[in-house]
């Protein structure tokens, strides 16, 4: 603790009285007397400021601080202890710091405080948490009610509250035992003056605390995008006659968009031998909502449906499969799963898939330069447990090109409120599978799109995924 300075005690003029009954001491001496003392008293006060001053600078522990502060306010304004009482916001209070020159008369002051603090926590435990601070004048009156009885008549008491964001924390008491004490204006702004301080050491207190949680959780949500980041495919498998480009873009570091491609025939991964001739899933998903909540269900989801996809059903079955067993945990969050579900076959061209209520994919049919909507019948994944899904197939040919996306593209605004909606998605796609072969291109095209509609400086409200699929020419 840093060590405050004592005050002095002021030197009394010299008696000069030669005893015949008159005093030679001058208006003019007794004038300087004064002017002496009174400059003595406030270099005390300014060195007791400046010390106080140093401590809210130099602490780093908020008790060590508040163990100065009764200490201070008696010494300053030469009372005889200081209590400082603060308010929690679950509705204690309590009796933080006394500080008593007589250490026997403060054992009495600290048990009448500490019953006054007592009773004033009972009237307050039937309140919310938090209702008791919404309610400080009326604390305030009766705390200062209290602290008056259970100190007893004759003391002189002076307190001040502790104002942080114009919400009343605390009160900081300084009394004295002396009949003839009188609390002067000077007095009454000096014990503000440190209250004041008080306030701002324990507002920088709780803002340090509070930057501490905001790193700690900036700290796991980059440690869970990474995880999320790695959960999606680290690049596009190599599937014979096709090519594929796939992006990404989370409007937060975790993003509850979803797309993967899983193998199908799990026969040819286990043996080790080349799948790129055997059947591949595409798929692509959507939580409803941002942030890490939608990033864990997409995680779960994620697991899930990559299990399912073992059992070699239809895409129709496999969706049918997924929402029962994502039911029961998604009924309770009152948040959902747009999927849809795809198999390729490199064999046949042939392309089966499933519709769980999300953005159907565009085809881009090279022969006649027209788009078609991949969609089937079906409700949001965790909405219904008995929904049933529908099964379709197309044939894709050569130079065919499919996007799977999600609302991230067609909802984007720009400052007119405007949406890009489906058919600027559509006319755009139809501009690059035109003048681009290579679905990278096709992707990076449909992309920069969307960021000139919203415009070049903004940034998307949701995330968007992309995903490009090329039938490669004979």
């Amino acid at each position: 603790m840093t060590a405050v300075p004592l005050p002095r005690q002021p030197s009394q003029p010299p008696d000069r009285n030669d005893g015949s009954g008159s005093s030679d001491v001058t208006p003019v001496f007794a004038l300087k007397e004064l002017v002496s003392r009174l400059n003595r008293e406030q270099h005390k006060i300014q060195d007791l400021l400046s010390s106080l001053g140093f401590a809210l600078r130099s602490f780093s522990n908020l008790n060590q601080f508040l163990e100065l502060i009764p200490l201070m306010a008696s010494r300053v304004t030469d009372a005889d202890g200081g209590a400082l009482i603060l308010f929690r916001p679950n509705g204690q209070v309590k009796l933080e710091r006394l500080h008593c020159q007589d250490t026997h008369w403060g054992q009495e002051v600290r048990k009448a405080l500490e019953a006054a603090t007592r009773q004033m926590t009972a009237s307050l435990s039937g309140l919310p948490p938090g209702e008791a601070l919404a309610r400080s004048s009326q604390v305030v009156t009766m705390l200062d009610t209290q602290v008056a009885r259970q100190l007893g008549s004759g003391i002189q008491i002076f307190g001040t509250g502790i104002l942080i964001k114009n919400s009343e924390r605390g009160r900081l008491y300084v009394f004295s035992r002396d009949e003839d004490y009188e609390w002067t204006e000077t007095r009454q702004k000096l014990v503000r003056l440190i209250a004041d301080q008080t306030a701002v050491a324990i507002e920088n207190d709780e803002l340090t605390v509070e930057l501490r949680k905001k790193e700690r959780l900036d700290r796991e949500l980059e440690i869970g995008a990474d995880i999320q980041l790695r959960l999606l495919p680290r690049q596009c498998p190599t599937i014979q006659g096709v090519e594929l480009a796939a992006l990404c873009k989370t409007a937060n570091r975790v993003g509850g968009d979803y797309y993967d491609f899983i193998p199908a025939d799990y026969g040819q991964v286990r043996t080790g031998s080349d799948n790129s001739t055997g059947r591949w899933s595409v798929t692509i998903g959507d939580v409803m909502g941002k942030g890490v909540p939608a990033g864990l269900i997409m995680t779960m989801t994620r697991g899930m449906l990559r299990a399912e996809v073992l059992n070699g059903h239809s895409p129709a079955r496999i969706l049918q499969h997924l929402n029962q067993v994502m039911y029961a945990d998604l009924e309770n969050s009152n948040r959902f799963v747009t999927l849809f579900y795809s198999e390729y076959n490199p064999q046949t061209r042939i392309l089966s898939y499933s519709n769980a209520a999300h953005n159907p994919p565009l085809l881009w049919q090279a022969s006649t330069d027209t788009i078609k909507r991949l969609d089937t019948l079906g409700m949001l994944i965790g909405l219904d447990a008995e929904t049933q899904y529908q099964d379709a197939t197309v044939q894709l040919n050569s130079g065919d090109t499919i996007i799977y996306y999600t609302d991230g593209f067609t909802d984007a605004a720009n400052p007119y409120g405007q949406r890009f909606d489906e058919e600027n998605l559509m006319s755009a796609f139809r501009w690059a599978c035109c003048h681009y072969n290579d679905p990278q291109l096709i992707l990076k095209h449909l992309f920069d799109r969307v960021q000139q509609f919203i415009g070049a400086g903004s940034t998307h409200s949701d995330d968007m995924t992309l995903v490009v699929m090329r039938v490669q020419p004979s």
